[in-house]
Formats: C-alpha cells, structure tokens, sequence
C-alpha cells in the first residue's frame, strides 16, 4: 500500500492525477488531496505520505515552502514537482531539497505513470532499506550482550588480554581511552551490608539479566559483563583520566538511583562499588578490584572507592584467599576470626617444604606490616616507621615456632584493638572539621554538597556519616548553631531583629521569625521581651 498526497490549486488536475494513479493502480494506492499550501503541509501531518505530487503556486505557501516544512517532520517523502513555471530557479531549489523529478504542464498520462512507478520503486526500496537496518539491529542485540560480556571477562581473567584489546573495541565501537568499573552486588536481603542468599540470587540473575542490562544502560552509556556468581560488572568508558570531585559526586547520584530503579523492578537488593577511572586494557582490573573493596569496606547500597580509602594486597606465594580472609577479618575488627586465620596460616607454612624458621619470621612480618599499610592507607591508624623498629629484634627472640606463633597472634590482636578506636576516631575527625566549618561559615548560604567538598566525601556518604555521628541531620545542626548565634545577639546586643536575621544566615525575616519560633516556641521578639 503506498499512500500519495496530490497538491494542486486547480481541481480538474487534481481529478486528473487523482483518476489516472487510482484506475492503474486501484487498491494500492490511498490518494489524499489539498489545494493550499497549508492544508497541504496539514495533511501531510495527519495522514503521513510516501509520494507527493506537489504543484509550486498555490494560494498561501507555495509549493517549495510547503516542501520544507513536511521536510522537517518528515524527511522520507518522494517529491514530484508538477508546475506550469519553466522556472530555472525553481528547478535549482527543487534539486536542493531531494525532489526526485520536475515536470512542467501539460503532462501526459504515460509519463505521470512512469514517475509514479519510479516513485514507488524509490519507496519500497526505503522500506526495504530499513526492514534490514531492523533485522540486522535485531541480530545485535542478541550478539552485542555476548560480545560486552567476552570482552568484560578478558579484562578479569586474561593476563595477556591487550592482544585482543582493539578487535572488541572496533566491534564494541569504544572510542575513550578510559573508563571505570561499578560492580553490582545482589541478594534477598541485606545483613549487616552483606547480601544474603548469593546462590540463589545468582540463579534468580538469569530470569532479570535482560531487565538489568536495560536499567544500568538506561542510566550509563557502558558495557555489561556477564552473571558472576551474585554479581554483575559494569564497564563504564569515560573521557578523561580522572573524574573531579563534581563528576564522582554525579556517578555515585546516578548509581544511587539505578540501584533504586533495579530494586522497583526486580525482587532483589542491590548494592554497588565503584572504582577510580583507568586506561583501557588490562589496567581496567584494577578500576574492578577497587570497586570490590569499596564494596567489602562499606555497608553503604552505594559507594566509590574515594569514599573508603583502598587497601593495598599482598601478591605472595601463599594462598590468597586466606590471606584475604585475614586481612578482612582485621580490617572489620573480628579478634576471633583474625586469629583463627592466624593459626591457620602458621599450620600451612609448617607443611611447606624448605620453609624454616627465618622464611616463618618474613612471612609473618609481611603479613603484619602488610594488614598495618592497609589499616593506614584506610585512616584508621597512625603510621610511622619508626614505630616498627623493635619488631625484627622481637621475632627474633623467639627460637621456635611456638613462640613465633605467640609473637603473631599477639600483633594481630592489637592491631584489632587499635583499629576500633581508631575508625572511631577518624569518623569523628572528619564530623568534627564539618561541624568547624559550619561554625565559621553559618552565616552564609552553605549547603550540605559545600560542607560535603571541605571534608571531600560524596554527599550521600557524608549524610549518613553525620547522622551516625550526631544523631541529627546536616540542617538541623546549622539551623541549631545559628538560632545559638541568634539567642545571643537577642540578648546582648543592641541589633535590631533584621539584623539579627542577617547576622545567623537568614536572608528573609519573615522565614527567620518562623524558624526560631518553631525551636523557641515564641518569636525573637517575645524572647527579647522576656530578657528585659
């Protein structure tokens, strides 16, 4: 079925053209007709055409005016210009817009007939043309997803991947030399920041992942890697080599609200870690292993690794797991569980062959200073090496593996210990320098993202860390220091209530009167008058 727009002042054309296309070609055809270049332009909105056989004066828009403006709604229209103006520059600007033929009156049947077939060979070559954009569309999605998660995998599980770096790039069409990774953590319910039933969730993943795939790409322009036990990663390409304190406040927004619109569409909870920006490549494991620790090092749903320092790994010839486990178990303050890991690894190095006691004594060493670094590089403990000067002599003094063992689990008890004042303190430290900076700029028009950049954590993060810390929220403490500063200057000074309005950060008097009153329970008018 093509659908043709007949345009033309006089109606014994219009007739004309009308009776010859439909008595050659009958039900193929639906034939609409105008007389203004208007009506025109109005048809072609409603009832959309394939061919147009367009006369150029007509009353109001003429018939090259009327051409631009369907031009603008609809650029696969097949234009024939019909006109008794054997015009040079009317032809000039018809060539111009696309028309596909310029006839001049009279035009006889047989050549009104060979340019309709030619227009309607144009139009079913169009159809055509976007029937296999479709299908080959079609054939992309399926193959796409397979391509992103090969390409995901090889950065996570090939050591020589850079080998076949740029042939999934060319296929993917990633044209940034940076990226980072957001991992994707979920389960049926979360305890304690940890999601629970990871072996079901990962069964549930193959029913959702297509849901999950159109959500995080509906939020980021990435690529999505496959079901990994109850995760799913996140390649994120990006433009620059680092992200500014704005653009990472953005990325952990956005990936707040993913994780919000995942949980309303999928019966899961989810939680997501990000990593620091990469090169592409093999670099880009490191973006992942960042964004695994910002993940263990927090319960937050969301959280970059900027806002959880990142811990350093030891790359030893011993089992990692089980040094992962014990630095986990220090780092969460687990005593019993930190020690238990302890023994376990001092009874694996007595089964290794050619391992005596000086290689127990490095070992353990790199195993204490390494849970040491980490604990620092997290600001929970002071460092300075000078506060490891006697720990060479003391292992040292110990002959056995008894006593080495006494020796480790002893350090690896007091580092726990010291960790839980220490986190403490840290937590407090970055509320204490907020609370600072309110009480020197609460006069001011400052906000909760302003005091987030001073202390240099995301807002989110810092919200929760200050209600943690304080019981209240950002705004209830500066509207708290600022009706302090106002109840003082009411009683003290001689400053009128405008003022005084001004002097505590308010900008309307009317706002202020309200807000002291709904703390103060009267009006800073009625308070001075109850000091008098």
């Amino acid at each position: 079925m093509y659908r043709i727009l007949l345009a033309d002042d006089e109606g014994i054309m219009l007739e004309s053209l009308k009776n010859i296309i439909s008595s050659n070609y009958g039900n193929e055809c639906e034939i609409h007709t105008a007389k203004t270049g208007r009506v025109v332009v109005e048809e072609a909105e409603k009832y959309p055409p394939d061919i147009c056989f367009m006369d150029i004066q007509m009353p109001g828009l003429s018939g090259i005016q009327a051409i631009r403006e369907i031009q603008k709604f609809n650029r696969s229209v097949v234009f024939v210009i019909i006109t008794a103006y054997d015009k040079f520059n009317y032809a000039k600007e018809a060539v111009n817009l696309g028309v596909m033929e310029f006839l001049t009156k009279p035009v006889n049947k047989k050549v009104i007939l060979e340019i309709c077939s030619k227009a309607m060979e144009r139009v079913d070559s169009t159809r055509q043309k976007r029937s296999d954009d479709l299908r080959i569309r079609e054939k992309l999605e399926t193959v796409v997803p397979m391509i992103e998660s090969g390409y995901i995998n090889n950065i996570l599980l090939q050591d020589d991947f850079q080998t076949y770096q740029d042939n999934y790039r060319e296929l993917l069409d990633i044209r940034e030399e940076y990226g980072y990774m957001i991992v994707a953590e979920f389960g049926d319910s979360t305890e304690n920041g940890v999601l629970t039933n990871a072996v079901g969730a990962s069964v549930k993943a193959n029913k959702f992942y297509s849901t999950f795939r159109e959500i995080a790409q509906g939020f980021f322009e990435c690529l999505v890697g496959p079901i990994m036990g109850n995760r799913i990663v996140l390649l994120v390409p990006y433009r620059n080599s680092r992200e500014s304190y704005e653009e990472r406040v953005e990325v952990v927004t956005r990936t707040r609200n993913m994780v919000h619109k995942l949980e309303s569409r999928i019966d899961s909870k989810f939680r997501c870690g990000i990593g620091r920006v990469k090169e592409m490549g093999s670099t880009m494991k490191e973006s992942f292993k960042e964004a695994m620790i910002a993940l263990r090092e927090s319960t937050s749903h969301v959280i970059h690794i900027e806002d959880v320092p990142a811990a350093q790994k030891y790359d030893g010839e011993y089992p990692r797991d089980l040094e992962r486990r014990y630095e986990k178990r220090v780092m969460d303050k687990d005593v019993a569980g930190a020690l238990s890991c302890a023994e376990e690894f001092i009874r694996w190095m007595e089964k290794q062959q050619g391992v005596d006691l000086e290689d127990m004594r490095i070992k353990i060493l790199e195993l204490v200073m390494g849970v040491e670094k980490k604990a620092f590089f997290a600001g929970t403990v002071k460092y300075a090496i000078s506060y490891r000067r006697n720990y060479i002599h003391e292992i040292q003094e110990y002959t056995d593996i008894e006593g080495i063992k006494k020796w480790f689990l002893g350090k690896t008890s007091e580092i726990c210990s010291n960790m839980e004042s220490a986190r403490e303190k840290e937590a407090v430290s970055i509320i204490e320098k907020a609370k600072s900076y309110i009480r020197d700029n609460y006069k001011k028009d400052i906000s909760l993202d302003e005091v987030s950049r001073e202390v240099d954590i995301s807002p989110y993060y810092f919200s929760k860390l200050f209600k943690q810390e304080t019981g209240g929220n950002f705004i209830e403490y500066l509207t708290e220091v600022r009706l302090r500063n106002a109840r003082e200057l009411l009683k003290d000074s001689g400053l009128s209530i405008k003022e005084i309005c001004a002097e505590s950060g308010y900008s309307d008097p009317n706002y202020f009167s309200r807000i002291f009153k709904k703390y103060e329970g009267v009006t800073p008018s009625e308070f001075r008058e109850r000091l008098r």
